[in-house]
């Protein structure tokens, strides 16, 4: 492959199935090459300082050589993947950083908390759990992604390949029938 030449995108998916099937170093070489610059520029761009965007590039890279397995060409194409996952490791370092120190945090034993309270909030959780149980499968799934596993819509979109607005009308009548069974 010369510099000068793109693959297309199923080129890259090959790429991505060689890592995935035969832990090939040529395909990640290409890979990294082509992604590590467009990666860093993305993530400085967003905001990131030229050592963070730097950190969360190597970081992501290294997870597409790691966890190749994971890509599925019919959810999202590699570009959108490796880059989905550089933007959240920007998040995870960003998050970490703002994490307080240990000296910061309260020690000592919390106040026992009321047994009405423990009760209530035991009936809600099943109420709630029932409640997501009789949600259509494609809702319960997004109300899981969004909420149970702390991603954005955008982060959705681009892992189901569904359109953003199909992933936000869904979630809103979803949460509408969660509402209306929980009163």
């Amino acid at each position: 492959m010369t510099a000068s030449r793109t693959p297309p995108r199923g080129e890259w998916v090959q790429h991505l199935q060689k890592i995935r099937d035969h832990r090939d170093q040529a395909a990640f070489a290409e890979v990294f090459q082509h992604f590590a610059p467009r990666v860093k520029s993305f993530l400085m761009k967003s905001g990131a300082s030229d050592t963070l965007a730097e950190e969360a590039m190597q970081e992501a890279l290294a997870a597409v050589w790691q966890k190749a397995h994971l890509f599925d060409p019919s959810r999202a194409s590699p570009a959108t993947w490796i880059f989905t996952i550089a933007r959240n490791r920007k998040i995870d370092a960003l998050r970490k950083q703002n994490r307080p120190e240990p000296e910061d945090l309260p020690w000592g034993p919390e106040a026992e908390p009321d047994q009405t309270d423990v009760l209530a909030l035991a009936q809600e959780t099943r109420k709630l759990a029932q409640a997501m149980a009789e949600l259509p499968q494609k809702q319960r799934e997004l109300i899981e992604q969004a909420y149970y596993g702390d991603l954005s819509h955008s982060e959705i979109a681009a892992q189901t390949g569904l359109p953003l607005g199909t992933i936000k009308s869904r979630l809103r009548l979803a949460l509408d029938r969660l509402r209306h069974r929980m009163k």
